[in-house]
């Protein structure tokens, strides 16, 4: 169950290369829940999941496919991450493809939308999730490399895919994008990670009027500490023991208690929703 006492600390551990496996990590991050239940929320629905091979994009993904969507995910090159979440969602019954690729190249972004358009004939939810971070200490630390690449995946990948996808979406379609907690309480150590997720607030608030009378929603989900391969990817053993404690609930999340929120967002239960940011965060208070 979510908020078991041994989610409360995790073991040190650190990975040399983001954006982390998921199966090197202990213990696994949880993706759904033994008690998850589909409800054919999104029956008959085909979905593009950016990042889709671990963490939050596999809990979204496979949750989808439990839903009744059809799931196009993509990843970087974690091909035995990927695998797992291709069985994951074949088990539900439910077609899947995946690619492999950098989401920060533009032709690689059309390739995904020509593919899903392809294998199931329409677009009806993106979720734009794929994400990199790198800490550093000072901002004088920050090569204009380091931003070029954080902005490439973060934002640019994601401000393409939703360009190439958007002609395809009609009425009733949504876009999810995954923000963060830090785009609203900062990160000292994050500074263009969190720049990256305070543009995708604006894009989500700014897209959302632009399409609003077409039908389409765009909304948003900021998660706070969750036990994702990014963490061990980015931080030192010592620092991933300590995870997650500094908000109220003392623990890190599971992305399996994310996922929920894009159902949710995705679904015609969001029908009155759009422009707006869900914050699974531990219970930090958000304001803005």
């Amino acid at each position: 169950m979510p908020g078991d006492p041994e989610q409360r600390t995790l073991p040190p551990q650190a990975q040399s290369k983001q954006p982390g496996i998921q199966s090197a990590m202990h213990p696994q991050p949880k993706s759904t829940g033994p008690g998850y239940r589909g409800s054919d929320k999104l029956k008959g629905r085909c979905a593009i999941v950016t990042g889709g091979d671990s963490g939050i994009g596999r809990a979204v993904a496979v949750a989808f496919a439990m839903e009744g969507a059809d799931v196009l995910f993509t990843y970087l090159d974690e091909s035995g991450d990927a695998e797992d979440t291709r069985r994951q969602i074949e088990k539900t019954g439910r077609r899947c493809v995946s690619m492999a690729g950098d989401l920060g190249s533009e032709s690689h972004a059309r390739e995904v939308v020509r593919r899903a358009l392809r294998e199931f004939g329409r677009i009806d939810i993106l979720v734009n999730n794929a994400a990199e971070q790198h800490p550093q200490n000072a901002l004088e630390d920050i090569d204009s490399a380091q931003l070029e690449r954080t902005f490439r995946t973060n934002f640019f990948g994601m401000f393409n895919l939703t360009r190439e996808a958007l002609p395809h979406l009609t009425a009733g379609a949504a876009i999810i994008n995954t923000t963060s907690v830090t785009a609203y309480r900062g990160s000292a150590h994050l500074i263009d990670y969190a720049s990256t997720k305070g543009a995708i607030v604006a894009f989500t608030r700014s897209l959302s009027a632009a399409v609003v009378e077409r039908g389409i929603r765009v909304n948003a989900v900021a998660p706070g500490p969750i036990w994702t391969p990014l963490i061990p990817a980015s931080f030192s053993a010592e620092e991933v023991a300590t995870f997650g404690a500094s908000v109220p609930m003392k623990r890190p999340g599971q992305p399996e208690e994310v996922a929920p929120c894009y159902v949710f967002l995705a679904s015609d239960d969001a029908s009155y929703m759009t422009g707006q940011v869900l914050h699974p965060n531990g219970g930090e208070i958000i304001n803005g």
